[in-house]
């Protein structure tokens, strides 16, 4: 139960998805090159070099339909029956808005007057001077004598059979592919026009008695019902069991192309349609189309007008080609889907690096400066104009009174008040004309031979050494000009070298550890010609190393 309430959430959820899909799919991207025949290789390469404004326009796949829908005759015979028409046709663009469409229909339609015709006005069935120009030369016909003054024996239903197969090349234009306010669309609504070829096989109904001789009176019927009562009454009689009813070709005056029983004509084909697109790949419509056959027996009686086929069909369209190597058809694609993408997320144009002029280098540039001149280093607001701290009316970089209070306004041109100095003022002023310079310290070192620390076999540091130590730096603290060398003795062996390092470095790192010396004043001389047994501390103004790496780290000693 839960499952059921759940898959209405699903499918929501799905086709949500692929409406954002569909929103953010432009169809296809300049920078995929498989879609670009290569021909057009060219104007690629200069429109990547930003040497031409346009890019390439991309191979796409072609639209395969098939048609269902009905077919009607306009012409001098009222149409009986439900007539059905079925295509198939192949359309390609040429571009967005244009594309042309090759296609062929095949076509059934009836017709039956429900009017009994007993005076054809112009070549017609019943022209007394010109026998039926359709039916010439058919034995039957001669029942039906146009110069016979008995009207009842003259009178004829007309009717016909029209089986046709009709060639059509379309121009289309479709009318919704621009817009500059959605994507790619979802519905193609078009227009045609174009060149048909007709081939129709037209037949009509004769009634006569066996032999042919005596025509079936016609006029006994009743034509004052409803038009689809007449229609079968006069179907029923032509069908009649005692009348021998007969299909008689009809054949065009000859001025078409056909030979035989078929009439062939060229024709003009226009009309209109709409298609909506279910994917990427299919889509369903409707069209209503009319053919002019610059010909008057398609409905089997010529009256010198025109007949036109009116087709008016549902159809279902699918797109063929390799997706990889051709974009969707077209009139599919929105082409401004490129420039509005552009605008919104450049990524060809070529941007101009932007120029932030400042003249007058105060921080703000010139298109907001509104004081274009202002004096090097001078303090400006937002706005680049020289502050006014006091508001005196002076500009700070000229102010030799920053905070002048308001009623010492109005100032000179220094920014200085109009208010007297209080007298402490000038009391304070005159004690620091007249005070005494301080002492300026010494950078002379006073500190001579400041101690003698005495090892006993080791680098290990007694109490007694410790002590002396930090007697000894309570004098460095007291004399900062001074720099002090730690000096140790022993250069005889390597093991002496080694072992006057590791009492240097004992005392250096007592004194910097433990009495807070920097070590930037204590200078490291080891493996001097002396008493291997003293390490000296002396006063200098010397510059030397504060450290040292161990000569011979693998005879260090055992502390």
């Amino acid at each position: 139960m839960i499952a059921k309430k759940l898959i209405p959430l699903i499918l929501l959820t799905v086709l949500t998805q692929l409406t954002a899909q569909a929103q953010i799919d432009w169809g296809w991207s300049w920078t995929d090159s498989a879609v670009v025949a290569n021909k057009r290789m060219p104007q690629r390469a200069e429109f990547l070099a930003n040497e031409y404004p346009y890019p390439p326009k991309p191979r796409s796949m072609w639209e395969i339909g098939i048609s269902l829908g009905n077919s009607r005759i306009i012409g001098d015979v009222t149409n009986f029956k439900f007539g059905y028409a079925v295509g198939v046709n192949a359309r390609k663009a040429l571009s967005n808005i244009i594309s042309v469409r090759g296609g062929l229909i095949y076509s059934q339609t009836t017709g039956l007057n429900p009017i009994l015709s007993t005076n054809a006005p112009t070549d017609g069935f019943l022209t007394s001077t010109t026998p039926y120009r359709a039916i010439t030369g058919y034995d039957r016909y001669a029942a039906y004598n146009p110069a016979n003054l008995n009207s009842a024996q003259r009178a004829f239903a007309a009717n016909y059979v029209n089986k046709s197969y009709t060639g059509t090349l379309d121009v289309i234009v479709s009318t919704n592919t621009v817009s500059h306010y959605r994507g790619n669309p979802k519905w193609d609504i078009y227009l045609f026009a174009g060149y048909a070829f007709v081939a129709a096989d037209v037949t009509t109904r004769i009634s006569t008695d066996a032999a042919g001789a005596i025509p079936f009176n016609f006029s006994n019927l009743n034509y004052n019902g409803k038009k689809a009562e007449v229609q079968s009454a006069i179907n029923e009689a032509l069908n009649a069991g005692n009348a021998v009813a007969t299909k008689a070709p009809i054949r065009n005056r000859r001025r078409d192309l056909g030979t035989g029983d078929m009439i062939m004509t060229h024709a003009f084909s226009f009309g209109a349609g709409f298609s909506y697109k279910l994917n990427e790949k299919m889509s369903v419509g409707f069209e209503n189309r009319f053919i002019n056959t610059l010909n008057g027996d398609m409905d089997a009686l010529h009256t010198g007008r025109n007949d036109y086929f009116n087709v008016a069909t549902a159809h279902f369209r699918i797109s063929l080609g390799n997706r990889s190597r051709k974009v969707q058809p077209l009139y599919w694609l929105n082409p401004n889907n490129y420039v509005y993408r552009e605008l919104n997320e450049p990524r060809h144009m070529k941007m101009a690096k932007p120029v932030l002029n400042d003249a007058d280098k105060d921080g703000v540039t010139d298109q907001f400066d509104l004081e274009p001149n202002t004096p090097l280093g001078a303090p400006v607001d937002t706005h680049g104009v020289s502050k006014d701290t006091d508001g005196d009316g002076v500009p700070d970089y000229k102010d030799k009174e920053l905070l002048t209070p308001q009623q010492c306004f109005p100032v000179n041109a220094d920014g200085v008040g109009s208010c007297p100095e209080p007298a402490c003022c000038k009391e304070l002023r005159t004690l620091i004309t007249n005070k005494a310079p301080e002492p300026v310290a010494s950078t002379e070192c006073t500190i001579g031979n400041l101690l003698s620390l005495p090892f006993r076999g080791n680098a290990r540091l007694t109490k007694e050494a410790q002590q002396l130590l930090a007697e000894a730096a309570v004098t460095i603290k007291a004399n900062p000009a001074c720099k002090i060398k730690v000096i140790g003795y022993g250069s005889a062996s390597k093991s002496s070298q080694q072992l006057s390092w590791e009492r240097v470095n004992a005392v250096v790192k007592f004194l910097v550890e433990q009495q807070g010396i920097s070590e930037s004043r204590l200078l490291f001389v080891y493996a001097q010609d002396g008493d291997a047994a003293m390490v000296d501390l002396q006063g200098t103004t010397e510059e030397g190393p504060n450290t040292v790496p161990a000569p011979h780290p693998n005879l260090k000693s055992k502390n």
